[in-house]
């Protein structure tokens, strides 16, 4: 499993479920609808469970995750708090997080689509990924 084509791969997939933690964390700060909180506390820990499988596949291979960059952090948050000064209704809140994770189904497709050579337990990981992100997506679709 110590091909470049595993190592990028996994480092997308740990980049983008922080970025997906990250941001349900954020958001959910600003949600006062309880079925709504629920739904992204399932989110975030299918988010969670990814992101272990992912530093198992790190542990692995004898490799460690790079860092959250604080930068990419800030801008997530700061981007958050902006967008939601006039308005932190549920479809608001909803359809912020819809566009990440469809980047995130974007980037992710992108990764499967040019990377033909992954580890099968990389591969498994990356089309978890996509289909959790995809799965996420209907489910905040009714509270637009």
């Amino acid at each position: 499993m110590e091909n470049r084509e595993d190592l990028k791969t996994l480092k997308e997939l740990h980049k983008g479920a922080i970025m997906g933690m990250n941001s349900i964390s954020y958001v959910e700060e600003k949600v006062g609808d309880k079925e709504f909180k629920n739904e992204l506390s399932s989110q975030y820990n299918q988010y969670s469970d990814i992101l272990t499988r992912i530093i198992d596949s790190y542990n692995h291979i004898g490799e460690v995750p790079e860092n959250t960059n604080i930068k990419d952090k800030m801008q997530t948050w700061v981007g958050i708090q902006l967008n939601t000064i006039k308005d932190q209704s549920n479809s608001k809140l909803s359809e912020m997080l819809i566009q990440g994770t469809t980047m995130g189904i974007i980037e992710g497709c992108k990764l499967k689509n040019n990377n033909h050579n992954l580890n099968n337990n990389v591969e498994t990981i990356l089309n978890d990924f996509i289909t959790m992100q995809e799965n996420s997506v209907d489910k905040l679709k009714c509270y637009l």
